[in-house]
């Protein structure tokens, strides 16, 4: 058991009145911590993302992937994660080829005053955006529900920032029979879900058999992510989206959604 004032990656410490039964009581508590992170490509600032403070290097690389700033791990030279007073620097050093498609990317966003969708402006480009298709599953049988529900029941065990705080998501991998082998967690779904395929990454060239989980919705964010990175199946713990529903049938990706108390809703 952690005590009320021990230091814990991902967690700050704060004082809160709790009000039950009338009664109000001062009282030391916890919650998920937040902070800017600062992406840098070779020494070009691209994006500033609030995340938890952990598993950078994880989340740079998955970010890096699933948004198409990188075709695959091996353009990364090297990577640093700089904390600082205002926040947390996560420098890439990236190949030449991989650096001038970055330039020209920020080329296309330069003179915009927002950005809804990665600098996505106008109806056509943002179905120019999406992905095609996932890439085949590996080896073996698609997952099937059995599995998923084994996954998800499986999930709450390895959340250790969401048992400590109620504020964070988790991603997920697990083999076909539903055991998990990797879990990422934080304050953000797309960012654990970055996290959890940088870590898959840095972990081989290829993914390991088996199928995503995340304990949120499923957007099109959320699939294409998926579907970019190859992941054959993803699960989630609550809805998808009409968008996400499409964007996997058209791609060939495995949907599940509503995944609880061994209930899984198959979408795709």
């Amino acid at each position: 058991m952690f005590a009320a004032g021990a230091p814990t990656p991902g967690v700050g410490h704060v004082d809160v009145v709790r009000h039950d039964g009338g009664q109000a009581i001062v009282r030391a508590d916890v919650v998920i911590d937040e902070q800017p992170v600062a992406l840098v490509y070779n020494g070009l600032s691209h994006v500033v993302m609030m995340a938890t403070p952990l598993d950078l290097e994880d989340f740079a690389l998955g970010f890096s992937l699933s948004e198409g700033l990188l075709n695959s791990v091996d353009e990364v030279r090297d990577l640093t994660v700089q904390p600082g007073a205002m926040g947390t620097t996560v420098q890439l050093e990236v190949s030449p080829r991989a650096f001038s498609r970055f330039k020209d990317r920020r080329r296309h966003l330069a003179g915009r005053t927002g950005c809804g969708l990665c600098g996505v402006d106008s109806l056509q480009a943002f179905h120019d955006a999406l992905p095609a298709s996932s890439v085949t599953q590996r080896s073996g049988a698609l997952p099937g529900p059995v599995a998923v529900a084994r996954a998800f029941a499986a999930l709450p065990a390895l959340q250790p920032l969401q048992a400590r705080t109620g504020g964070c998501h988790a991603a997920a991998w697990s083999n076909p029979q539903g055991e998990i082998q990797l879990v990422r967690e934080d304050v953000g779904r797309h960012n654990a879900l970055d996290k959890l395929i940088g870590a898959l990454v840095r972990q081989g060239e290829a993914l390991p058999e088996g199928f995503a989980l995340v304990s949120s919705r499923a957007s099109h964010e959320m699939v294409s992510k998926c579907m970019r990175l190859g992941v054959g199946t993803l699960a989630a713990i609550s809805a998808p989206t009409s968008l996400g529903v499409d964007l996997a049938r058209r791609g060939g990706l495995q949907l599940f959604g509503f995944c609880r108390n061994d209930v899984a809703v198959q979408y795709a």
